[in-house]
């Protein structure tokens, strides 16, 4: 950007070039899709998971210390793509609001208010100079009482939205074509069908099939409310029952 007409409108988050971008904002997408990670989302009848790449850099590093999901309240999970550094940032303020909402209110906080409020942070990095946004797109999941499975995505220009299934990373639009394909024929899917669409639709976009370790998958049901994790183990199971249905 450094020639042209968009001459030094990519050093300032607060000025606009004159066909009305934001190239800091638009930079901070491409960080997202530069961390060489897919991830995925599915919402299904009565649960919905999160699926994404675990890519471990260094052969000396555990294994098990690398990840994408935390857990926000025991009911209430995210799945960071982009900047890990970035998206811990993320993470702790979710955990903040989440706990002053349930010290406040009485209750946990509902998935789409904390979409909201997470929403709110990276759009106010967007309006200082003195601010970056986060490198980061989130998406939260959890069980809503009365809305049932819900599954939210926040991108770096602090844009919010529910999905029925939604990726974010590389190859986001392949996968979203493939999702959409998947989920006209039957949005209603059975626990172990969410979970597996999301798996294949991974394994399917990136062509190659993955090891127990290789990905990571969190879940949350209508009849288990509570952010879990799968072990290796568990998605072992899944992916022996793609490759036998395939």
């Amino acid at each position: 950007m450094s020639r042209g007409t968009g001459a030094g409108y990519d050093r300032h988050i607060t000025i606009f070039s004159p066909e009305g971008r934001l190239y800091q904002v638009e930079y901070a997408f491409k960080a997202v899709k530069a961390c060489g990670i897919t991830s995925i989302g599915v919402c299904g009848k009565d649960s919905v998971c999160v699926v994404t790449q675990r890519k471990v850099p260094d052969k000396l590093l555990d294994q098990t210390s690398v990840t994408h999901l935390f857990p926000i309240t025991k009911y209430i999970g995210l799945l960071a793509t982009g900047m890990t550094a970035d998206a811990r940032s993320l993470v702790q303020h979710a955990r903040n609001e989440a706990a002053e909402f349930r010290f406040k209110m009485g209750y946990e906080i509902p998935v789409d208010y904390l979409a909201k409020r997470l929403a709110d942070k990276s759009q106010v990095y967007t309006q200082h100079a003195y601010m970056r946004p986060l490198g980061v797109a989130a998406m939260i999941i959890g069980i809503d009482e009365e809305l049932g499975p819900q599954l939210f995505k926040c991108d770096p220009a602090g844009h919010y939205v529910g999905y029925k299934a939604t990726s974010a990373g590389l190859k986001e639009q392949e996968v979203v074509n493939f999702l959409e394909k998947k989920m006209k024929v039957n949005t209603q899917l059975s626990y172990d069908d969410t979970v597996q669409t999301a798996i294949s639709a991974l394994q399917s976009i990136l062509l190659e099939d993955f090891k127990p370790m290789e990905i990571e998958v969190g879940v949350v049901k209508t009849e288990e409310p509570a952010f879990r994790i799968l072990s290796t183990e568990e998605i072992d199971e899944h992916l022996t029952a793609i490759s036998e249905r395939d």
